[in-house]
């Protein structure tokens, strides 16, 4: 390989190289740095003590005021996102960072309460900021795993000829339907006029279609008495072919929706947490100060 054709690849695999995998798990490493130096001065310190350093030791101060500064930062993920930078300060770098410190508060949190609970604001904060890391967690699965389900599920499909090729099905299911009398008309105007493709985000997500009006129309298509001639017999099994690769297409179609949304799905509990562990924080922080 010529040293160009080495720059080359070497460029490649930089910008393949997905965020939690950023320079060499840079920001794995120094999290996970920060997490053993927490722990070490927290047992070092709590070796010295009759009681395990609380939130209100100085230790307590110095680990909240460090996870209540992260918790403030990673929330900004949203305003970096519409900035775009490279190098040092690429969106990659900052998400990558967002992960692996995100899950450091785990550590850096847990400490801070002294492992010290109850039924008051304090907890409700490390309970949410839980709420928020977990949704997160689920996000990296998502984004770790689904892309390539949504790519092996569609093939080399797209959205746009799913939809051209289930309007292309209707036609034929609407041509196929002009010699039947009124029973197997209206079967056909059921696929065709009440079939329906999308629906609402918990039925993408569940891929909830029991009730499809395409497959309730073959249903009826069965139950129909025997074709009163040849003919008709031919056109009912037209029908039922093309109705069958309707569903095909709806199925193709409906996981694709299905995949997309557990994509977005982890986003409706991850974001408004966030904003509900912010405000939970400035009242734990405000009440700590007040009563201090």
């Amino acid at each position: 390989m010529t040293a160009a054709g080495g720059h080359t690849e070497r460029v490649r695999q930089r910008t393949h190289e997905g965020f939690l995998r950023h320079k060499g798990f840079r920001w794995a490493q120094i999290a996970a740095l920060l997490c053993l130096v927490v722990v070490a001065v927290y047992f070092f310190v709590a070796a010295r003590l009759q009681e395990p350093p609380s939130g209100g030791s100085w230790l307590g101060y110095v680990l909240g005021t460090l996870s209540a500064g992260l918790i403030v930062w990673l929330a900004c993920l949203g305003i970096r996102k519409r900035v775009i930078t490279s190098g040092h300060y690429s969106l990659k770098a900052w998400v990558s960072a967002h992960v692996y410190l995100g899950l450091s508060l785990t550590v850096l949190a847990t400490l801070h309460t002294g492992f010290q609970f109850g039924w008051n604001v304090h907890t409700l904060a490390y309970v949410l900021m839980m709420l928020v890391i977990a949704s997160g967690a689920i996000g990296i699965w998502a984004y770790a795993t689904l892309p390539q389900r949504l790519h092996g599920n569609r093939g080399e499909t797209t959205r746009k000829q799913m939809l051209e090729a289930l309007e292309s099905l209707d036609q034929q299911l609407r041509d196929l339907g002009q010699p039947l009398d009124r029973a197997g008309a209206q079967i056909v105007r059921l696929s065709v006029e009440e079939t329906d493709l999308d629906g609402g985000f918990w039925r993408r997500m569940t891929g909830a279609y029991g009730d499809c009006a395409n497959l309730r129309a073959m249903r009826l298509l069965k139950a129909l008495p025997p074709a009163p001639n040849p003919r008709i017999a031919e056109v009912l099994g037209k029908i039922d072919t093309v109705m069958q690769q309707k569903a095909d297409v709806l199925g193709l179609a409906r996981r694709q929706m299905q995949i997309t949304a557990a994509l977005e799905g982890w986003l409706f509990v991850h974001i408004p947490a966030t904003f509900a562990l912010l405000a939970a924080l400035t009242a734990h922080v405000v009440s700590v100060f007040a009563y201090w």
